[in-house]
């Protein structure tokens, strides 16, 4: 499962986190920081990527587009990069069942 975080997201929790999602990346290092919603949702769709964002848009737009791609919505408010962090390793192995789960669109995480 390689994650995209979502420019309301630090570009340090893809390092962070390569020994739990190898692979993963940050919009910052595809030059897709300034894309607007629908560019990273057909990116993520492409590339193969499921969406971390703290944002609702990406949540709702699963609504009405299905997908590929998977949402993890981050629901946690202002908080440190390292308590994310934490909470994506927590749930690990839930979102590597949500992952492999035909018929579940989005992951929350509050």
């Amino acid at each position: 499962m390689r994650l995209l975080f979502d420019q309301n997201l630090s570009h340090r929790l893809a390092m962070a986190l390569a020994d739990v999602f190898p692979g993963s990346t940050h919009v910052r290092d595809l030059d897709l920081s300034r894309a607007d919603d629908a560019a990273l949702w057909a990116f993520a769709k492409d590339a193969g990527y499921t969406i971390v964002s703290k944002d609702s848009d990406f949540h709702l737009r699963s609504f009405v587009e299905g997908y590929p791609p998977k949402i993890v919505w981050l629901q946690v408010g202002n908080c440190s990069t390292a308590d994310i962090e934490a909470r994506l390793r927590r749930y690990g192995d839930e979102l590597a069942r949500f992952h492999l789960d035909d018929k579940s669109a989005v992951f929350i995480i509050e």
